[in-house]
């Protein structure tokens, strides 16, 4: 069989592959069951829906003709580096770095921090707009995760709360 899309087959791919994984990863867990979940319900169920999309996109790669066969490009490696480095920061700056003696800086500096980095992948990216959207990220993860769901993590760094 011929590959008409090579960018929806090997996307079909990578979907199948991280979706066996999770699959896979989640019945270390208990599993339980649909009235009753287990920690290991939703990746087992998120790695399965993902395998079948994977599957779909796979099975139209190879059926549907498109123009060109639609093949892989460059690799964008300027925004690849910055995505990983924003969430590594991210990681890093929400639960501090005790190696390096590092606290943890909280949520609203961390959600700062990964929304310039990030949008520095974009060609032509503008600061007003990245100082807006980090804002509106922030103040909406702090409505939605400590008034709401009241979760417990540092919201801002330790140095200002104390």
């Amino acid at each position: 069989m011929n590959i008409k899309s090579q960018k929806d087959f090997f996307s079909g791919l990578m979907f199948m592959g991280v979706g066996v994984a999770f699959a896979w990863g989640a019945t270390t867990y208990n599993v339980g069951e649909g009235a009753r979940m287990g920690p290991g319900y939703f990746p087992l169920m998120l790695g399965i829906l993902m395998a079948i999309l994977g599957a779909g996109i796979t099975f139209k790669a190879l059926v549907v003709e498109t123009e060109g066969g639609d093949k892989i490009g460059k690799w964008a490696w300027k925004p690849l580096v910055y995505i990983i480095l924003a969430n590594l920061v991210f990681g890093v700056l929400l639960g501090g770095l005790p190696s390096i003696k590092l606290p943890a800086m909280g949520m609203i500096v961390a959600i700062y921090a990964l929304t310039f980095i990030s949008s520095m992948a974009e060609p032509g990216w503008k600061v007003k707009n990245t100082f807006i959207l980090a804002t509106v990220l922030a103040v909406g993860s702090y409505v939605a995760f400590v008034i709401l769901l009241k979760l417990q993590f540092p919201v801002w760094p330790a140095f200002i709360t104390g």
